[in-house]
Order: structure tokens, then sequence, then C-alpha cells
């Protein structure tokens, strides 16, 4: 079972490298938790390097800008590393006629990688961001198009590969929920992010870099609340992980707003994770 703690730094003693998610850790997508980015400042005051690892299908500027934005203290980390950062790699080995699912604002992924924005019926591939409307739309609702694509045997690139996030009370779907979507359609998907090697790959090239030296990977505690990312990604890079329990899936096993230690580890159990700390806030 999982040792629950109550500070970040009872479990670094042991540790040169935190790779720490994002959303749902350090922020909810609109207020930022203050308690988790004083723990990794003490963690970096203590010698350790932070790198921020995010799906977020924004490049890492964007994603810096947006930190400081909400409030995220940039003593927090050393370096940070994105979906859209490792995605820009699939773009620009893919088809260069591009459709681009998701909203406008993330045109500038497209920057640099040799493709160009076109409309579905030209699209020789897909690049999803997210939805037009996640306030209100479901995969469902891109159903036909996605038929039309599938049957052309066009590839979607998921720039976001989690399903679902937090903002603010909500919870919210992202672009992996389409790339699910269309994986059941019969359609092919090509994702970098979490929980897949090539965004870790990046974010121990990035820890390597600001500590100027090779990282052992049994130095390397891994942050996160996702399961199908977060954890599956970090478990199968054979990296100890600190689970947050007050993430998004908080209903698994929470009672009376508090995660409750029985029913979490059997949650744990029956999705065969095997966190070696958990805690129900970063703090």
């Amino acid at each position: 079972m999982a040792k629950r703690i109550q500070t970040l730094g009872e479990a670094t003693g042991g540790y040169d490298v935190i790779l720490c998610d994002v959303w749902g850790v350090l922020h909810n997508g609109i207020d930022a938790f203050p308690k988790a980015s004083v723990a990794l400042t003490e963690a970096r005051n203590a010698g350790l390097t932070v790198v921020l690892i995010t799906n977020s299908p924004r490049p890492s500027p964007g994603v810096i800008t947006q930190l400081k934005a909400i409030g995220v203290a940039d003593t927090a980390f050393d370096r940070i590393v994105t979906s859209g950062d490792v995605t820009r790699k699939l773009i620009a080995e893919g088809p260069k006629k591009v459709f681009l699912l998701g909203p406008e604002r993330d045109l500038p992924l497209l920057d640099g990688t040799g493709a160009e924005a076109v409309d579905a019926a030209d699209a020789e591939a897909i690049v999803c961001t997210g939805f037009f409307d996640d306030e209100k739309e479901t995969p469902e609702d891109y159903h036909d198009m996605l038929v039309e694509f599938q049957k052309r045997q066009v590839p979607l690139i998921c720039a976001n590969p989690d399903l679902v996030v937090e903002r603010g009370e909500r919870i919210i779907p992202c672009a992996g929920a389409v790339a699910a979507y269309y994986e059941q359609l019969g359609g092919q998907t090509r994702i970098a992010g979490k929980p897949h090697h090539p965004i870790y790959e990046a974010a121990m090239a990035a820890a390597a870099e600001a500590r100027g030296g090779k990282i052992d990977p049994a130095r390397v505690l891994a942050i996160g609340d996702g399961m199908p990312t977060d954890v599956r990604g970090a478990l199968d890079a054979g990296y100890d992980l600190l689970y947050i329990s007050g993430g998004i899936h908080a209903g698994e096993y929470t009672v009376d707003g508090k995660t409750d230690e029985a029913i979490l580890n059997a949650y744990l159990k029956r999705e065969s994770a095997t966190p070696v700390f958990w805690m129900q806030r970063l703090a």
C-alpha cells in the first residue's frame, strides 16, 4: 500500500528530480493551489530539480505565461515540458494539410512544423487540441465529421491525451476523449503526451540539462492525479510515484470531503496502480 504523507518534504530525501503534473496538482484551471507551489519551491531549495510535465496542447512558452496568470509561482520549477512540445514533432513528420480540431487560439501549435491549417474536406490529418466549445460539447457531437475522416483513413494527432480535467469545480472533457472516440470508430491516432514515452524522454532530457548530467531513473519522483496519464505513464517509465488523491478521481474514494484510505487502496488495487506515496493535495 502507498504511504500517506502530509508534506512533500517527507518523501524527497531519496530523489534528485521531480516530474510534476500541472493541471489538478498546481492549479484547477482557474485558481492556483499555493501550497503546491511552496512545496516544489522548498524541494528546489533542498537541491532537487523540478520539471513540470503537462498534457497541455500549448508549447511550453504559452503554458509558462498561463501559469503566471493563474498564480503558480515561477520559483516552483526549473523546466517545463508540454504535450504540445512533443506533439509538434508528430505534426512535422505527418501530412502537411491538417484540420485543427480545437479552438483557434491553438493554431500556433502548427508554427514551424511545415503544416498548414485547411478545411476538413481537404485535410490529410487531424490535429486535435480539444473541442471547439468544451463547455457544451462531447465527442459524440463530432460523430459525423469523424466518421468521414475515418472513411478516408485520416490519422488524428492528439495534442492533449487527457480525457478530462478539473476546471474550478467542474470536470471538462479534453482532446484525449475525442481521440478515444475516434479509435472506437476505427480511426488511427498518434499521441506523444502522457502516458506515452516521448514526453517522459523529453522531460528527462530537460532534467539532465538543468542538472548538468545524466539522471538515474531510480532517483526520480513523479507526481500526478490522472490514472490513465500521470499514473500509467510514470509507472510504465519505472519512476516512483506520489499520487494526489484530490484530483479528477476523487469521487471514487472521497467520504465527507476527505479521502477514505481504505477505499483509496481498493481503488488503486483495482487499477493495478502502485504509487509509493499519496497525499490529498500537494503541500
